[in-house]
């Protein structure tokens, strides 16, 4: 018994900063090549989210500077909002401190855990403290700190504060708000596809938004690598809203703690308030189904009742979460950001609508880029993402590697043996997965976990892609073989027109109407520019009918339609879907052309770089495709919907504004032991079209 005692005296507390301290490997520091990255990756994701919170364009600035011994310096410097004094020590200092970790919403980072793990790690491999300088708007000076961890006690250990005017060192000017860290710790640089160039590199393309730069010198000072990777856009990602928790994702724990620390008084106002997604026809059917008088106090709902009510979610029909918790990059900003990082002479992009799974929303992005400087020996790039967030390592057991694999490539005119694995040629596909909450295999967060509906939504979306890369490998062939057969046939025939001519002694014949009916085609060219004066985008389609007879068609082309850009300067036609515009071509005699050009308002430079063309009509048009009418018909169906639904939502909010709150108020001053027997309240039916 006293050996018992013994035993079970010895038990102590384990403070979260110790149990850290004994498996850095789960904060990403289990190697000294990435535990450089994993820094770099903490401080970048940080300056990110607060720049974009307080809707500041970010420019960041990180330097690696190469120490004695396997130890570097590492210093990151950004233009956000800064870190008001008092807070400093607890956002460095303090694990599982962080403002986002109970908000369903979309972010980089949530439990609170990355800077300080950072400063933890420097200070455990290279005893170095952490140096911070930081300046908020309002402050007429900076706050210069160095911090420390204590383990023991999960806070920070501070030194050598002071106030001073912040100089910049790379501009000579003072800063008006960011914030600048500087620490040492045991970690070793690298070049290659898992490096802190790569990350960054990886990090510009889904935030086309922001101004990154690198630069790493070695113990002399002399610059060994650099990069620079300037924003293309001026638009910030937008503001996401924080949503409640969905039924179809709640677990049994924690809906029983959400029933304990309720303050309602019945539980329809208690599965109204604290889902989303549950109307008051639906909180009636849920309890109907339970079982559970709707005036119960929450806090009476006992655990088997609760667990008849998890049940009860998967059956009745509820609306779908808000999607505005989410914050894709988008089409345009995802071809701007590849185009800035890779050379490539086609994109295809898209961007699904948002799904749910297990009551989370997600959104999936896929963009793929072919040919220019890409290797054509190896397999493709694939560059992966979660949340805006890099994901560098793991990646054959990533649910987005295997999403694409599962695709025939070989279809689609990539190298693709066997129909398995990464397919080969000069191509790289990024896969950007947006949630509220991204399942992940481990702590370090490097692969994204099974899942069959993001599964489904990925592969869906190469497929997309795919068919836009089939469809412009075959409009270059056809325009190559057309181009090369008109250059052969104007070479050749007017040779022999003349030498005929010559010996017959006559005049040389008109060779157009030979040629045309040689050729025998239609052929569409089409070009995007920039126009500098007017800084409108352009688009010119040339469309020639080499044919002996005229030619009648509908010609369509895609263009960027959003909220910001607008066709403007265009030749008539109709809009038939959202971001496609008709124009119809009634006659096109033969051996001539005609031309439709039309610019776009709204758009950057570069923002726009290749369209699509489609036809309707007789016979073929070389560069262009048919138009698929099923597809046209499911867009228009899909905007309608789109469109009533919005408006339906709108009615909804309204409504509900106007009288839910009233009517509930005044249900709860009417109980069924105020009425005599047999009688009803006039609420016992009451509904909410949905």
């Amino acid at each position: 018994m006293t050996e018992v005692k013994h035993i079970s005296g010895k038990q102590k507390q384990i403070a979260i900063s110790e149990f850290f301290e004994k498996n850095k490997h789960f904060l990403g520091f289990d190697t000294l090549q990435r535990a450089i990255i994993t820094a770099v990756k903490e401080a970048v994701d940080n300056s990110l989210d607060a720049c974009e919170e307080s809707r500041i364009l970010p420019t960041i600035r990180i330097e690696i500077n190469r120490k004695k011994g396997d130890k570097l310096e590492l210093i990151t410097q950004d233009n956000g909002p800064g870190i008001p004094r008092d807070s400093i020590e607890n956002v460095f200092g303090k694990f599982l401190l962080g403002s986002r970790f109970h908000a369903i919403r979309q972010t980089r980072g949530q439990q609170g855990i990355g800077i300080t793990g950072v400063v933890m790690y420097s200070q455990l491999t290279a005893g170095s403290k952490t140096s911070v300088i930081s300046k908020i708007k309002n402050d007429s000076s900076a706050v210069y700190v160095e911090l420390g961890l204590d383990t023991r006690n999960n806070k920070a250990t501070k030194s050598g504060e002071r106030r001073d005017v912040w100089i910049d060192d790379a501009t000579g000017r003072e800063v008006a708000h960011g914030l600048k860290i500087r620490t040492v710790m045991k970690a070793k640089f690298q070049r290659g596809k898992q490096s802190v160039y790569q990350y960054l590199r990886m990090t510009s393309i889904v935030n086309p938004h922001a101004s990154i730069s690198l630069i790493v010198r070695d113990q002399k000072g002399e610059i060994i690598e650099e990069g620079n990777w300037p924003r293309t856009t001026e638009k910030l990602p937008r503001i996401v809203n924080e949503i409640k928790p969905h039924p179809h994702g709640i677990h049994l724990g924690a809906l029983q703690r959400l029933l304990r620390e309720s303050g309602e008084r019945k539980m329809t106002s208690f599965l109204r308030h604290n889902f989303s997604g549950v109307s008051i026809r639906a909180a009636k059917e849920i309890l109907n189904k339970c079982e559970i008088e709707e005036n119960r106090t929450p806090k009476r709902i006992k655990s088997e009742e609760a667990g008849e009510m998890i049940q009860a979610f998967q059956k009745i029909k509820l609306l779908p979460p808000p999607t505005d918790c989410l914050s894709p990059i988008e089409d345009l900003l995802i071809k701007k950001g590849l185009s800035k990082a890779i050379d490539s002479r086609f994109a295809s992009t898209v961007t699904r609508s948002p799904k749910v799974s297990q009551g989370n929303p997600f959104q999936i992005e896929v963009g793929l880029v072919f040919g220019g400087n890409l290797s054509s020996d190896g397999p493709i790039e694939i560059l992966r993402f979660a949340n805006r967030v890099p994901l560098m390592y793991q990646q054959g057991g990533c649910l987005l590697t295997k999403s694409l694999e599962a695709v025939d490539w070989k279809r689609y005119g990539l190298d693709h043996p066997g129909g398995r694995g990464i397919p080969k040629g000069p191509a790289a596909v990024l896969v950007h997965l947006a949630s509220t909450n991204v399942q992940f295999t481990s702590e370090a967060k490097e692969a994204v976990a099974e899942n069959e509906e993001v599964f489904e939504e990925i592969r869906l979306a190469m497929l997309e892609v795919g068919r836009g890369l089939k469809n412009h490998l075959k409009k270059n062939s056809e325009r190559k073989k057309a181009r090369e057969k008109f250059e052969l046939v104007n070479i050749i025939l007017p040779e022999i027109a003349k030498k005929s001519s010559q010996l017959l002694s006559r005049e040389e014949p008109d060779l157009a109407p030979i040629i045309t009916k040689i050729m025998n085609a239609v052929f569409c060219e089409e070009e995007i520019g920039w126009d500098k004066q007017s800084k409108l985008a352009t688009c010119k389609i040339t469309i020639f009918n080499y044919t002996a007879r005229a030619r009648a068609f509908t010609i369509l082309a895609k263009w960027p339609e959003s909220e910001e850009s607008k066709i403007i300067k265009n030749p008539g036609g109709r809009k038939e879907a959202k971001g496609i515009w008709a124009w119809r071509l009634d006659t096109l005699n033969p051996g001539t052309s005609t031309e439709i050009s039309f610019m776009v308002s709204g758009l950057t430079k570069g923002e726009w770089l290749e369209t699509d063309i489609f036809f309707r009509g007789n016979g073929d048009i070389i560069g262009a495709t048919r138009i698929d009418e099923k597809l046209l018909d499911e867009m228009r169906k899909s905007e309608s919907l789109e469109a009533i639904e919005l408006e339906m939502d709108e009615d909804i909010i309204q409504h509900n504004e106007n009288t839910d709150i009233a009517k509930e108020n005044e249900m709860e001053s009417i109980t069924n032991s105020d009425l005599e027997d047999g009688q009803r309240t006039l609420f016992d039916n009451y509904g909410v079209i949905e």
